[in-house]
């Protein structure tokens, strides 16, 4: 299993999405424990999960 390791510095767009109150708040946490912003922490998540996505032939995303 990959490490997750927590970078910086990305070129962004904005846009807007609605997560759950205790997830930002976990989020909001680890950003600051690990000293940088809460999108660039959440950019990071998106891209593991992407990166870590199962494909299947029938489907686009395969979620177990």
């Amino acid at each position: 299993m990959q490490k997750f390791k927590i970078q910086k510095g990305y070129d962004t767009e904005s846009k807007t999405f609605r997560l759950p109150i205790e997830q930002i708040q976990r989020l909001e946490a680890l950003a600051t424990q690990h000293k940088i912003s809460l999108n660039q922490l959440v950019i990071q998540c998106l891209n593991y999960a992407l990166d870590n996505i199962e494909k299947n032939e029938n489907e686009w995303f395969t979620f177990d």
